[in-house]
Parts: C-alpha cells; structure tokens; sequence
C-alpha cells in the first residue's frame, strides 16, 4: 500500500487565519485554519499575531508555531477531504 508523504515547501499568511500553502509537488492550497484553533495547543493561534509567526519546520517540513503546534502535511494537502473529521475533533479539545 503506498501512503504519499507530502512535504510543505512554502507557507504564507494571506488573511486572517489563512495561509496559502505550497507542497513539494508545487500543488498550492489555501486554507482557513480558525474553525480548527481550539484546545490547548490550538487555541493560542486565535491570537492574530502569534497565529502569523507560522514557519516551515525544515525537519520534518511542515507549518509550525513557537509553542510547538504543528499540522500533518497530508492532512493539509487533503484538507477538503479532512476539514469535517477535523472540526468534530476540535469541539473535543
């Protein structure tokens, strides 16, 4: 079974809680990451200005913040796909 591994190469705030993401592949998404931002490690980016100091992790290249929250690159590549599964865990955090 092959599971694609998706690697973030750029990342850019483009408004509130929306980042423009570009992967390896040169495939670009842009997302609105706010209804997701709950619970203790996704709550502080509700914050705008922390939100916006999102960096590319060169490591293991995908978007993160400085107090270490972090999205898988494949959840982000299928984010439409993932979005729904993604906001019912959310209301639990």
């Amino acid at each position: 079974m092959h599971h694609p591994i998706y690697k973030i190469t750029s990342v850019k705030v483009i408004g509130p809680y929306q980042l423009e993401i570009q992967f390896h592949d040169k495939q670009k998404k842009i997302i609105d990451l706010f209804p997701v931002l709950a619970g203790e490690m996704y709550a502080p980016l509700r914050d705008i200005n922390y939100f916006n100091q999102v960096t590319i992790d060169k490591e293991v290249q995908t978007i993160v913040w400085p107090n270490g929250a972090d999205f898988d690159p494949t959840v982000l590549y299928n984010w439409e796909e993932n979005k729904k599964e993604l906001l019912h865990r959310s209301a639990a955090w």
